[in-house]
C-alpha cells in the first residue's frame, strides 16, 4: 500500500556511471567487478556451513530441519546476488541490474521469514517463506516493467526492502529468539546500513581516498561482512530450553 501511495522514485539517469571506472587487466569497472568475488566467498562459506550442519546428527544449529530452507534461500540468493553484480559491473545496464536486484530482494525476505521462525513460530515463518519470496521476486519485476515502459518506478522495491529489515529490527527486540547469540542481528542490520551509506557517497569516498578506493567497492566489501557474520552467527548459536529463552528476553 504504502509503495502504491507515494509519489514514484525513478532511477537516477547517472545509476550506471559509477565513480571508479578503471580497468585492468582487460576488465572494465575492474574493482567494483572484483569486489564481489569478496560477497560470493561469504554466501559460498553459508552454503557450506548448510550442508556440513545437515549432514551433522549433533547439530545444535537448528531444532529442525526445515528450519534451514530460509537460511539455505539466502546464502544461495547471496551467491547470485555476487555473480549478477558481476555482469551488471562488467556491463552496466538496466538488464544486468535486473539479475543484480533480484537475488538481493529474496535474499532480505529469506532473512525476514528465517526471523519469523526463530523468534515468533517456526510454523509462521515456513508458511510465509514462499510468500516473501514471491513478494521479492515481484518487486524486481515491476521495478524491470515500469523501467520497460519508459517510467521507471523503485517504489515497490525499495518498500519491500526497508519493510523487511524494519520488521527483523522490530521483530528482534519485541520476540526472544529459541536460540543464543540472536543478539548478533543488531551488527548485522548496523553494519549493512552502513553498506547503504556508503553506496550512496560512491564519488564522495573516492575522492576522499584519493582515488583508491570508491564508496561502491567499499559497499560491496562490507556485504560480504554483513554475510559472514550471519554465518559466524549460525556457527556460534545453539537451542535455547523455554526457560532459558524466557530468562534471556528480561
Amino acid at each position: 500500500m504504502t509503495a502504491i501511495m507515494l509519489p514514484p522514485v525513478s532511477q537516477p539517469a547517472d545509476y550506471h556511471q559509477f565513480a571508479d571506472q578503471r580497468s585492468f587487466f582487460d576488465i572494465p569497472n575492474f574493482y567494483n567487478v572484483v569486489s564481489n568475488l569478496a560477497i560470493l566467498l561469504s554466501g559460498i562459506a553459508g552454503l557450506l556451513f548448510l550442508f556440513n550442519s545437515y549432514r551433522s546428527p549433533a547439530q545444535k544449529v537448528f531444532l529442525s530441519r526445515s528450519e534451514y530452507w530460509p537460511y539455505l534461500i539466502l546464502f544461495l540468493s547471496v551467491a547470485a546476488s555476487a555473480l549478477g553484480s558481476i555482469f551488471y559491473h562488467w556491463m552496466p545496464d538496466n538488464a544486468y541490474l535486473f539479475w543484480d536486484r533480484l537475488p538481493i530482494a529474496v535474499g532480505i525476505t529469506a532473512l525476514l521469514a528465517a526471523t519469523l521462525v526463530e523468534r515468533v513460530s517456526p510454523a509462521v515463518g515456513l508458511w510465509s517463506l514462499p510468500f516473501l519470496t514471491i513478494l521479492g521476486i515481484l518487486s524486481v519485476l515491476y521495478w524491470y516493467w515500469t523501467e520497460q515502459q519508459g517510467i521507471g518506478n523503485l517504489n515497490f522495491y525499495i518498500v519491500t526492502q526497508f519493510y523487511s529489515i524494519v520488521l527483523i529490527v522490530l521483530l528482534s527486540m519485541h520476540y526472544p529468539s529459541r536460540y543464543t547469540h540472536s543478539k548478533d542481528i543488531y551488527q548485522v542490520i548496523v553494519l549493512y546500513a552502513v553498506a547503504k551509506m556508503t553506496e550512496l557517497l560512491d564519488m564522495p569516498i573516492y575522492n576522499l581516498t584519493g582515488h583508491f578506493i570508491s564508496g561502491h567497492t567499499v559497499k560491496h566489501l562490507l556485504v560480504a561482512w554483513v554475510v559472514y557474520r550471519i554465518v559466524r552467527m549460525l556457527q556460534k548459536r545453539e537451542f535455547l530450553s523455554e526457560k532459558r529463552s524466557a530468562l534471556t528476553a528480561l
